[in-house]
């Protein structure tokens, strides 16, 4: 934190990427598929230079930065580099399913910058998981216990989040038990939000997500042992 309070006159400097690693029927930010080609590559000196003094933290999604680690990993080290002495912190908003070994070299970035890793949770069951995001969850649970083991290190500012879009249908309260169950096993004390779900991409013929499911959820997260968890998107419930 640069200061205990809200942090006025500081920003974010929000890397987008235009690729994934999964496919999910009801992407929000399909679109980059159509970018991918068209898009101007930035190379490392550049994106770093777009650090100045007002930027307190650099934030990496998409798409999702899985196919563009090293990229973004190259990125960070240029800027805390360049921006020692003050504030800079490195997040990540992922799906999760990247290469162990670069999975270590993130949780170290943001463990020494004060930034955080956050998890989309897609699904528990793995046949939901493939019927929405056409791959397996496997590699996704397996990353998030990896860098989970991490937060005793800094207890005062969570290390690693996590999010489950509600997906009517699909993901419904017995998922969002299990889910919040796995991330119990990790720390009660991780932050879950649960998002809610717009009709979107290949999934347009879906109703929104209900206030009364979104309770439901926040529930069944409250039964399977978390503390910290919050309803987002609300705006979007039916």
């Amino acid at each position: 934190m640069v200061t205990r309070g809200p942090e006025h006159g500081y920003k974010n400097l929000a890397v987008f990427y235009n690729g994934c690693s999964f496919n999910c029927l009801f992407c929000q930010n399909w679109h980059f598929r159509e970018r991918f080609r068209t898009g101007r590559r930035v190379l490392v000196p550049e994106l770093a230079s777009a650090v100045d003094s007002k930027t307190a933290c650099i934030c990496y999604f998409g798409g999702d930065p899985t196919p563009h680690l090293v990229h973004s990993i190259n990125v960070s080290r240029v800027a805390v580099q360049e921006n020692q002495g003050r504030i800079l912190r490195v997040c990540w908003e992922t799906n999760g399913s990247m290469n162990p070994a670069l999975l270590s070299r993130m949780t170290d970035i943001s463990l020494e910058s004060g930034g955080c890793i956050k998890f989309d949770l897609k699904a528990w069951t793995e046949s939901i998981h493939r019927a929405l995001c056409w791959v397996s969850n496997e590699r996704t649970l397996d990353n998030f216990k990896r860098a989970a083991q991490n937060i005793h290190k800094r207890p005062e500012v969570p290390l690693v989040v996590a999010s489950t879009l509600l997906v009517p249908g699909y993901v419904d309260r017995e998922e969002v038990y299990q889910i919040a169950s796995f991330i119990s096993r990790c720390s009660p004390d991780i932050p879950y939000t649960l998002l809610g779900f717009y009709p979107h991409f290949l999934m347009g013929d879906l109703p929104r997500t209900t206030r009364e499911q979104a309770e439901e959820c926040r529930e069944a997260a409250r039964e399977a042992g978390l503390t910290r968890i919050r309803i987002s998107n609300k705006h979007l419930l039916s």
